[in-house]
Parts: C-alpha cells; structure tokens; sequence
C-alpha cells in the first residue's frame, strides 16, 4: 500500500509539472505575439571637424633637426682632433682610456637624454658609437696616438666594432643610430692622410650599412655611405702618392681599381638581393650614383697612369651594368630600374669611343653605338635606351660637322640611323600619354633626320647652290616621310622647304648670277608642284 501511495505522488508531481510547463508555453506565445518595439537606429557618429594640415615651422625644423645633427659632428671630429694631436703626449694605457672613457661618457650621456628626448638622445648616441670607432682605428693608424702595430689585429677590432654597431641599431630599430654613426665613422676616417687601411676601413662600414638596406630596406644610411665611400676615394685620388707609396705605378693603379671594383659590387650586390621591396626612386639613386663614382673615378686613375688603357676600362664598366640590366630583370625588379642600367651601358659605350676613336672612326663609332642602343631598346621595349639611343646620334651628328673626309658616308648613315631607330616599339615620357610621348619622339628623330639629310645634300651642292641643296632635301624628307607614311617626316620636310623659299627671296633673287637663277626657279617650281600632286592624290584616295 505504501508503494500505490508513493506511486501516486509521483504521478501528480508530473502532472503538475506538465501545467507549470504549458502554463510558460502560454505565456510566452502571448509575449511574442505583442508587436515587437522598433529598432532605435544607433546615434550617427559625430564628424569632427578636420583640422588644417600644419605647416612646417621652418626655424623650428633647423633648431631641432640641422642643428643637433651638425653640432654632433663638428664635436665628434673635434674630439677627432683632439686625439690626433694631444694624445701623443699620453702614455699607452691613457691614450686607449682616454679615448674610450670619452666615447663611453658620450654615448651614456645619450642614453640618459634619450628619456626625455628619444630623437635628441639617439643622435648623441650615435655619437659616441662614432667617437669609439674613431679611437679603434687611430689605434694603429694614427701615429701620435699607434698602439697596435699589426694591420690584421687593427682590422679585425675595426669589424668586430662595426658588428656591434650594426647590432646595436638593429636591436634599437633605430635608423638614427645607424646613420649618426656609420656617417661619423666614415668621415673621421678622412681626417689624417687616407693609405689602403682607410679605404678597408671605409669599405667595412659601407658593409655594415648595406645590412640595413638588404635586412631593414633603410635607404637613407646606406645611401649616404655609398657617397662617403667614394668621397674618401676622391680625397686619396687628388693625394698621389699616399697609398702606396713608393710602389710601382702599374700596383699602385691595379689597387685602386681594385677598391672602386670592390665598392661597385658591394652597392650592387645589396641593391639587387630584393629590388621590388624598395621605392624606384632609391633603386634609380643608388645605379646612377654607384655608376658616376666607378666610372668617374676610374676613368681619373687610368687616364692619370696609362691612358691606353681607358678604353678597355669603360667597356669593362658598361659590361658590368649590362650583366646589371640581367640580374635586375631576373630578379623581376622594377622596369625602371633595368632601363636605367641599359641606359648606362649604353652612355659608358659612347664616353668609350673617343678613348680609342678619332676622326671618322670617331662618328662612324658613335653612329653604330646609337644605332645599336636605339634597336636593343625595341627588343627589350626600353623607352629610356631609346632616348640615349637618339641623344648618341645627335652627339655624332654635332661631330660630323667637323669631319670634311668621308662626310657624306657619315651623313647618310646618319639618315638611315635616325629612320630606323624611330620606327617601330613602345615610347613612354613621365607626365604624357604613350601617343604624346610618342609623337614627340618621332618629331626629335624627324628633325635628326632632316637636318642630317640637309647637311648631306648641302656638302654635294657648289657654293651658290645651297638654297637649291635645300630644296633637294626637303624633296627627299618628303619622299621619307610617304615612305614610311609618318606625318612629322613631312612636317619637318615642309619646315626646311619654308626656310629653302625664305633664303631664296631674301639673298639668292639677289647675288645668283641669272644662270643659277634659273636652275633654282625652275627646279623648285617641278619640286613643289610634284609634292603638292602627291597630296593631292592622297586626298582623293581617302575621299
């Protein structure tokens, strides 16, 4: 009996439970059939007013930039000098204490004020990064101050130092640092007389540099170490003598070549490791300053010892900038920068000529050099190679007029070359439209041929026939221009038929004898009258 009872409890728990649970069903089917409130559309944010953009306060700017940067250096080569002058009269262990207390004191001294001041207090920093590496290196090179006597002992402390300065930059990711105290580093270098150790030195710096453009992809350091490297070059140059003193001249020269070589492929190499990482114009910067200072530089010391062997030097410099244009296109650089170094090769081919050429041989070399780059650049479709392609044939063209033997082979070379370099491929001009750009190119190269078939014509014609001489040409541009149906070939003959009929009424109705006269009317009025039937046709035609 107690189980029935038991039994029946439970049973009436479940049912109440059941009506608690319909009771809720109930209920919420009522709330949900209530009409549900309106969205409240969020409050619209409030604008804030845009402010002016600020102008740069220009006296502020130098207090704060120029300023600290200048007074930095002109301390640390006065310590420089410091060293080099009155540490002599120190023993061993103040000289190299000294030094180093004062490079210590500066760089702590830079990390205090880099609390407060962080830009201030890096620039100090660097500082005496840079006053520490001056110490190390007048420890063997400055004789006042010679400690070590060993130039591989001497090397070694000068990239172990360089290691912990890059080290130091990079775990501070401060490009201010770097720059503070590679630019020092390399400067103070060029306070004392500049030997084969001041350019290894340099170049161990120039290395450490170029970490931060392969690594960081900073450009400004590296960038200004490249200048540095080479003015140091430029400095030892005009010191013959000092570093090699005493050495026979061929050494002496196959040294120097040797470092300008070195700088060349350290500046190429880090630029082309990862060109598309960094900005066209960094790329663009680096080529043409790393060209200027090989080609320059290197031509000086050739020319100054053996001036045979200039030319050999310049085509060795525009293979490398070839072999250049190749990595950078393997690497999938930026088109600018491929260009950039086919346009090199090709102008260190023109400055070559001269060093082996002269003369006829002269502009004929200079003609196939313009012709070349000119037909190179529609294959590798080069707008910038063409444009040096065309310069190069102004620049034979110019010499031409100074060549009377074999001057009208010159001349119609010339025609031809300026024809075949316009014809054909891409032509782009910052700031125009590819249609623009092109129309002026063709113009330029119209006007190059005119003008080279003028001087041609001219050179055959005797002396009161030159008007004459100038008809034929038009003629002859004209019969260019249809050729190849290009519009600016027969502008360019229609300019210098307007100049033909100018000198003809103004000096030739004049002073030709009645015969020339003649000739000159009559062969000008069949010349202008077959020109203007040739129009005439190609207008009904296209009627």
């Amino acid at each position: 009996m107690a189980d029935e009872g038991d039994g029946q409890d439970l049973r009436d728990t479940v049912k109440r439970l059941e009506a608690t649970v319909a009771a809720l069903e109930t209920r919420l089917a009522s709330l949900e059939a209530r009409e549900a409130p309106r969205p409240v559309a969020p409050p619209s944010p409030v604008t804030p007013p845009v402010a002016a953009p600020e102008q740069r306060d220009l006296e502020a700017h130098v207090g704060t930039y120029w300023l600290s940067r200048l007074g930095i250096v002109a301390l640390i080569i006065g310590i420089a000098y410091l060293i080099t002058y009155h540490f002599g009269e120190l023993g061993v262990l103040a000289r190299v204490g000294a030094g180093y207390l004062l490079s210590a004191g500066l760089g702590a001294f830079g990390l205090w004020l880099a609390r407060r001041h962080q830009l201030f207090g890096r620039i100090v920093f660097g500082g005496g990064l840079a006053l520490a590496y001056f110490v190390t290196y007048a420890l063997h090179f400055i004789p006042a101050v010679r400690v070590i006597d060993s130039e591989v002992l001497a090397l070694v402390l000068l990239a172990g130092f360089v290691v912990a300065i890059v080290t130091i930059a990079h775990r501070m990711q401060s490009e201010t640092v770097a720059g503070i105290a590679l630019f020092l580093g390399l400067h103070t270098g060029m306070l004392s007389d500049i030997t084969a150790f001041t350019l290894l030195s340099t170049t161990l710096l120039a290395a450490g540099a170029l970490f931060f453009l392969v690594r960081n992809r900073w450009v400004i350091v590296p960038l200004s170490s490249l200048v540095a490297v080479y003015s140091t070059h430029v400095v030892w140059a005009v010191r013959t003598g000092h570093m090699a003193p005493g050495a026979p001249e061929d050494d002496r020269l196959l040294l120097s070549l040797g470092f300008l070589a070195l700088y060349f492929l350290l500046f190429s190499v880090a630029l082309l490791v990862r060109p598309r990482d960094l900005p066209v114009r960094a790329c663009l910067a680096f080529t043409l300053l790393n060209w200027a200072g090989l080609t320059s530089l290197g031509a000086y010391e050739v020319s100054q010892e053996q001036d045979s062997h200039l030319f050999g030097f310049l085509l060795v410099v525009a293979l490398a900038h070839g072999a250049g244009a190749a990595v950078s296109r393997l690497q999938r650089a930026p088109s600018a920068l491929t260009h950039a170094y086919l346009a090199l090769t090709a102008v260190t081919l023109a400055l070559a000529m001269p060093a082996n050429y002269d003369d006829v041989a002269l502009v004929a070399a200079w003609t196939v050099t313009g012709l070349a780059a000119g037909l190179a650049a529609r294959g590798v479709e080069s707008p910038v190679l063409r444009g040096v392609g065309v310069l190069i044939l102004y620049v034979a063209l110019g010499a031409c007029e100074w060549q009377t033997p074999g001057r009208l082979s010159l001349l119609t070379g010339l025609v031809v070359a300026f024809v075949l370099v316009e014809r054909g491929g891409t032509v782009r001009v910052a700031g125009l439209p590819e249609p623009e750009a092109r129309k002026a190119f063709t113009a330029v190269c119209a006007a190059g041929a005119g003008l080279s078939l003028v001087a041609l014509v001219g050179a055959r014609m005797p002396e009161g026939l030159v008007t004459l001489g100038w008809v034929i040409a038009a003629f002859l541009l004209f019969g260019v221009g249809f050729a190849v149906r290009e519009r600016w070939y027969r502008l360019a003959a229609l300019a210098v038929l307007g100049l033909a009929l100018g000198r003809l009424v103004l000096v030739d109705v004049a002073k030709l004898p009645p015969d020339q006269r003649v000739v000159t009317f009559i062969l000008l009025g069949v010349m202008l009258l077959l020109v203007s039937y040739t129009y005439t046709r190609l207008r009904d035609r296209r009627g």
